[in-house]
């Protein structure tokens, strides 16, 4: 008999189980390798912010020791050579990437040889010199110059010492910029006089001006600009470590753009890199460098990061190995099922030749055929339990018997799961994991393997060998014989624990704030619910405290926002330490908090609690080298109680915070339902005020004011007035307080300027004389940028003479910060406007400062003049100012003038002006302009009689 030979081409399900190994690994493959490369994406971007973090950290911190150098000349105070050496000598010892300090000092021509003889002094043989293409050369004459006056070190720097840089456009340019902006400003790179080494060099300069707001010189602090680059990132060991300097490129540009000639420093090539086919199949648009642009000192700073070349397979080996696994596997399966098809072929050849045998012998027949369905059930088991393998990636692989009792655990379970295999056989999985009886989850799954049910994506946690905790992830089948009976389970593990860690702290950041670490509104929201349940359950009280900081806003502007941020931190651990552990403290917003305190049998809630956390935050606070005091405004919300339900809590907890601000601040207010009402008064009043100047409801009364010699109206005093269409006529007590704390009083103070100065600038072209408008100045407005700038463009537009504009200020407006507020003074008063201090007397008087401001007139406050005829007193109060007043040279005006006696007492002491109800209230523009046609004026003063003796 002939035989046929095998053919050798491939099975179907051999070529099915081909391509579908290699679809399934090359799916692993591509899945794998995208989550690789989103955790490089992620740590490049880390490394990148940390390096663009210490370089903007190293400028601003170039910019903080040029500032406090500044300080030394801006007092105005002489500063000596010796005084400049020490003040220096340390700030040079810290930071050597630091050139030199320099002082400029501005020379008149005529006083060159005077300057020349005071630097030979210091240096002989120093004269003035200037930096050309060829050199250091003698300076010509000029009308002025620009001196290196003072310079640390003078080693290494003698040739800087006498450079006039007036010549220098680069600085000078700077030198402007800097004066407009009143602050640090960073010059172009330029190469020094004293170092003939090419090398990125700029100029941090900040101007000196005198009282009257001239320029004396600057302060400047001259840079190597790779060293500070350089210290910075070491100082954030980010240029130390191999990995660090290898791993990632840095280049620093002293501009917007990449241009090698602003190139400050490079640790290596940032250019953009042409990423693989390889890459750019598997993980396409991923991020290898990043460009970031800082405005520090007044220019732009570029940063460019770039990750350096890495093998595919440093960075893929996880993606790698899967796939050349999955691809190995893939061949012994189709291998497997190959070679079984070609048996089961060659046993059906057999069976057709040896047929006529079997036809004798039925029992050998029988015995044949039942092996042979036992080895194909073998060859489907066989099968399917590899292709549940394949489709389970996993750590390691496990099998239970009947009982639900371990048997094996392979795949390197103790080196991955950091438990030993003998710790884990002979046991169920709730034996071994006792905590699955306490869950839900846990009973469900052991309810769901008793059914003998598959399962998947168990996870559960463990505390391994060395006391750690581990979480796992399982997935589980039940295998059966042919009557249907469990024999056991198989299934694959792994180990979860980074994921879950993970997981953990997203969500811990998503609940707490980052500078604090206090709960954010999301997990205040979440307490507050849990608090007031409990409330409802126990029938105990619970309180929300709203706290905010009286003085945040001053610790801002005058120390930074690093400070800030320190005193926000020693704040939120004052509230956490003064109170229980089962309290709860959150930051809302800015400089706001909330504590959540909830009354138990043995710790009732008592208003001392509310003391006790004010005096926690009213401990001194040292920021940097100053002591602060900051103390805090409180608002109490109680639950439960009438007109306070349970959504309302915080808002109401708002709303007594600002009655306690109202109040003097430095204290705490409990809610009632009488502040809600005042609270809806504000509301209505601020939304409406957001449009009163749009629809033109504004209006201005003006109240003369008189001069007492003459008797005749010498000048007004601009008054604002709202003129609702339902309300009414508002007075300013009810919308200046709002407008003041919306910022609405800058637009409205501007209208008032500019329609004050119109009005009195339309009566003197009418011919009725040259008078003197006073307007109050706010102050936000005092604060303003753009001050100087908007006070010119009235001028400008309404073309009033500067004389006959007097801004009022109070003394509150700039007693915060005394040296500011005098150069704006100063600025104001070049301006040629009269100022006067209103309200004189009642606020933070201090004859010092009174000394030093531009002030030209004193205004009596009304609560001194209404008593002077009957209190000894006013009447002394009164007297001394208006001696002190023309001691000072300046004019005085009494307010709230209302009797002929107040009148007579006022003329008696010298006093020059007075406004008041006696003469006038203030009226509306036609009435007034009435008034002025009218030539109304006081009566002449009656015979001189001997002064009244005061009780």
């Amino acid at each position: 008999m002939s035989r046929r030979r095998p053919s050798l081409s491939l099975t179907l399900a051999a070529a099915l189980t081909l391509g579908g190994g290699l679809a399934v690994s090359g799916a692993l493959f591509l899945g794998v390798s995208h989550l690789e490369y989103d955790n490089m994406a992620l740590a490049f971007a880390q490394r990148s912010d940390e390096r663009v973090a210490a370089v903007r950290q190293g400028i601003d911190q170039a910019v903080e020791l040029l500032t406090v150098t500044n300080q030394l000349f801006a007092r105005g105070e002489p500063v000596s050579r010796e005084h400049f050496h020490d003040f220096t000598a340390a700030l040079l010892q810290r930071h050597r990437y630091i050139q030199a300090f320099n002082f400029h000092r501005s020379v008149p021509g005529d006083a060159r040889a005077a300057m020349e003889r005071e630097l030979q002094r210091v240096r002989p043989g120093t004269v003035f010199t200037e930096l050309r293409p060829d050199g250091l050369v003698t300076a010509p004459q000029r009308e002025r110059y620009h001196i290196v006056d003072y310079i640390e070190p003078m080693a290494g720097n003698e040739r800087a010492f006498g450079l006039d840089i007036g010549t220098n456009t680069k600085v000078m340019s700077a030198l402007k910029l800097a004066r407009g902006e009143g602050r640090a400003v960073a010059t172009d790179l330029f190469q020094l006089a004293q170092d003939p080494r090419p090398q990125p060099t700029f100029e941090l300069i900040m101007p000196v001006l005198d009282r009257q707001g001239a320029l004396v010189g600057d302060t400047a602090v001259v840079i190597r600009g790779p060293e500070l680059v350089r210290a910075s990132l070491e100082g954030a060991d980010l240029l130390n470590s191999r990995e660090a300097s290898a791993s990632i490129f840095v280049s620093v540009y002293a501009g917007d753009r990449p241009d090698p000639a602003t190139l400050l420093f490079s640790t290596g090539d940032t250019g953009a890199a042409a990423d693989g086919w390889l890459d750019g199949f598997l993980a396409p648009g991923q991020p290898d460098r990043s460009s970031t642009v800082l405005r520090i000192a007044g220019k732009p700073w570029r940063i460019e990061v770039a990750a350096a070349p890495r093998p595919f397979l440093q960075d893929h080996m996880a993606s790698t190995a899967l796939l050349v696994g999955g691809i190995l596997m893939t061949l012994m399966g189709t291998a497997f099922v190959q070679a079984s098809g070609q048996r089961t072929r060659r046993v059906q050849q057999l069976v057709r030749q040896r047929t006529a045998d079997l036809r004798r012998t039925n029992r050998r027949l029988v015995e044949d055929m039942a092996a042979r369905e036992r080895a194909e059930r073998a060859l489907q088991q066989s099968e399917q339990r590899f292709r549940q393998l394949v489709s389970m990636s996993s750590d390691w692989y496990w099998e239970q018997d009947r009982d639900l009792r371990f048997t094996m655990v392979t795949g390197g379970f103790t080196e991955k799961a950091g438990v030993a295999v003998e710790t884990v056989l002979g046991k169920t999985r709730w034996e071994y994991v006792p905590s699955l009886l306490e869950t839900e989850a846990g009973r469900a799954h052991i309810a769901q393997v008793k059914a003998h049910e598959p399962f998947a994506n168990l996870e559960y946690q463990v505390v391994d060998e060395h006391g750690d905790t581990r979480w796992f992830c399982v997935n589980g089948q039940p295998v059966f014989n042919d009557e249907g009976a469990l024999l056991g389970y198989r299934g694959t593990g792994s180990d979860i624990t980074e994921r879950k860690l993970t997981e953990q702290r997203v969500h811990h950041v998503a609940q707490h704030d980052v500078l604090t670490g206090l709960p954010n509104r999301s997990l205040l929201q979440d307490r507050l619910g849990q608090a007031i349940a409990y409330a409802n359950r126990s029938g105990h009280a619970m309180w929300v405290m709203l706290i905010d900081l009286d003085r945040f806003k001053f610790v801002n502007d005058s120390m930074g926002h690093k400070a800030g941020d320190v005193l926000l931190m020693t704040v939120a651990a004052r509230l956490t330490s003064s109170l229980r552990d089962t309290d709860t403290v959150a930051r809302l917003s800015g400089d706001e908090f909330v504590v959540i305190l909830s009354e138990h049998s043995d710790a009732p809630l008592a208003p001392e609690i509310v003391q006790r956390v004010m005096d926690s935050v009213a401990q001194p606070v040292m920021l940097g080298t100053k002591e602060f005091f900051v103390t805090c405004s409180i608002g109490v919300a109680v639950y439960p109680s009438q007109g306070t339900p349970a959504d309302s809590l915080i808002e109401h907890a708002d709303i007594a915070m600002y009655r306690a601000k109202k109040l003097g601040r430095n204290n705490f207010q409990f809610y009632t339902p009488a502040m809600n009402e005042e609270s809806m008064e504000r509301v209505r009043i601020e939304g409406a005020l957001r449009n009163a100047l749009e629809r033109n409801e504004f209006v201005l009364h003006y109240q003369p004011q008189v001069d007492l010699k003459s008797g005749r109206i010498v000048g007004m005093e601009a008054l604002i007035r709202w003129k609702h269409p339902e309300l009414g006529m508002v007075p300013p007590g009810r919308f200046i307080g709002i407008a003041e704390e919306t910022g609405l009083i800058v637009q409205i103070g501007a209208w008032v300027m500019r329609t004050a100065c119109a009005q009195n600038k339309a009566w003197q072209d009418a011919g009725l004389g040259k008078l003197r408008v006073a307007v109050n100045l706010s102050a936000r407005q005092f604060g303003a940028a753009d001050l100087i700038a908007s006070l010119e463009s009235v001028l400008q537009d309404t073309a009033l003479d500067p004389a006959c504009l007097e801004i009022e200020l109070t003394e509150s407006l700039f007693m915060s910060d005394i040296a500011p507020a005098v150069e704006i003074l100063h600025r104001m008063k070049s301006l040629g406007v009269n100022l006067s201090i209103d309200d004189f007397g009642t606020g933070y008087s201090s004859l010092s400062y009174l000394s030093r401001f531009p002030i030209d007139v004193l205004k009596i406050d009304r609560s001194f003049v209404a008593d002077i005829t009957h209190d000894a007193n006013d009447a002394a109060i009164v007297t001394s100012i208006i001696a002190l007043a023309h001691n000072l040279k300046l004019a005085v005006i009494a307010e709230g003038v209302e009797t002929a006696e107040q009148l007579d007492y006022l003329r008696s002491r010298g006093c020059d002006e007075m406004q008041g109800y006696f003469f006038s209230k203030p009226l509306p523009a036609a009435e007034f302009e009435a008034l002025l046609r009218q030539h109304s004026a006081l009566p002449a003063p009656a015979a001189a009689e001997p002064e009244p003796a005061l009780a």
